[in-house]
């Protein structure tokens, strides 16, 4: 949508006909009713911004982007913005979930295997076993204990993983603190963290840039910033910053005070502030922080996948040797007799 309202408004067309050509082209029923009403807006003598802050489907930072492109005349820009800055979030949202794809397929073959060889397998040969009064090792008697809790116990394991869960979402819910500490935590986790960081500052950044070379105003543009950024520890520090830069501070300097910011983030900003080209130099930070997080992604994925394909091997490998050892030791009984 925003792009053709781009493309229209660069055309010369009026906002009640860019209306008109959306609603017409508009598929989902519940999106053109919005349309719809907006174009009765806009006939009455609202303002478009008027009009988009009634519906949720409209972020803030999409309608403060549209109103500085209404004040300052440059709608057309504004509309060109926002469809930039939602392209950009979904390519490297897209990226990220491609990524863990194929990890996802394979744990979920590890628990698929873990489960077939535990209830169809193992018990087979846990009765021949049985039978011929064979003396078990160890690690037979263990994988078959374990295949015998997965059979008659799996309520159980099931019970604790709700719990978990369910533990994990009241914490969250209830506790601000364990949810800055968790979001904490995900930024420190090996591999996985780098990703989410590099991934978290490439948003910030280029939802701060598209804000800021809209023209609206530094505070503001934060503030929405600190909203649309999903972690909370992140959202704390850009609060504190927030604070600094109502009473003088600069971006940079407050910035510094806080480990997730980087020195290339830090840096980029000071030059930006210093040359009064803050949203260009935020956006050139985007960019590198997205090529970043691109080659971290695809670092992770190269790390994660042999590591799963030894993770499977070990399983396999653990329930074909307790299947085996017993076998040799049923050999040298009969090979006696």
């Amino acid at each position: 949508m925003l792009n053709q309202m781009a493309l229209m408004m660069r055309a010369g067309v009026s906002l009640v006909m860019a209306m008109d050509v959306m609603i017409d082209g508009q598929k989902d029923k519940t999106f053109r009713k919005i349309l719809q009403e907006m174009r009765q807006d806009l006939l009455g003598g609202k303002t478009i911004t008027d009009s988009m802050t009634k519906f949720r489907a409209f972020p803030e930072m999409v309608v403060s982007m549209v109103r500085s492109g209404e004040e300052n005349g440059r709608l057309d820009e504004a509309f060109e913005r926002c469809a930039a800055l939602q392209e950009s979030s979904m390519t490297l949202t897209s990226k990220l979930r491609s990524a863990m794809i194929y990890p996802c397929i394979l744990l979920v073959l590890t628990l698929a295997l873990v489960i077939v060889m535990n209830t169809l397998v193992l018990p087979s040969f846990a009765g021949i076993f049985t039978q011929m009064g064979a003396k078990l090792p160890a690690l037979t008697r263990g994988v078959m204990a374990v295949s015998d809790f997965i059979m008659y116990r799996w309520f159980v394991v099931v019970a604790i993983v709700a719990a978990i869960i369910g533990g994990y979402k009241a914490a969250r819910h209830f506790s601000t603190d364990f949810v800055q500490k968790s979001d904490w935590f995900k930024l420190r986790f090996p591999i996985i963290g780098e990703v989410f960081r590099l991934s978290l500052l490439s948003r910030f950044s280029r939802v701060m840039a598209s804000l800021v070379e809209a023209g609206v105003n530094v505070v503001h543009s934060l503030e929405i910033a600190a909203r649309v950024v999903p972690n909370r520890l992140l959202q704390k520090n850009i609060g504190e910053i927030i604070e600094d830069v109502k009473v003088g501070v600069a971006i940079n300097v407050s910035m510094s005070r806080f480990p997730v910011f980087d020195s290339l983030l830090v840096s980029m900003v000071k030059a930006g502030e210093e040359t009064g080209m803050l949203g260009d130099s935020l956006g050139k930070v985007a960019e590198m922080y997205e090529q970043r997080a691109n080659e971290s992604t695809k670092r992770m994925t190269t790390l994660l996948e042999p590591a799963m394909t030894i993770v499977i091997a070990l399983v396999v490998g653990t329930v074909i040797i307790s299947i085996v050892m017993p076998m040799f030791g049923l050999y040298s009984v009969v090979s006696k007799t």
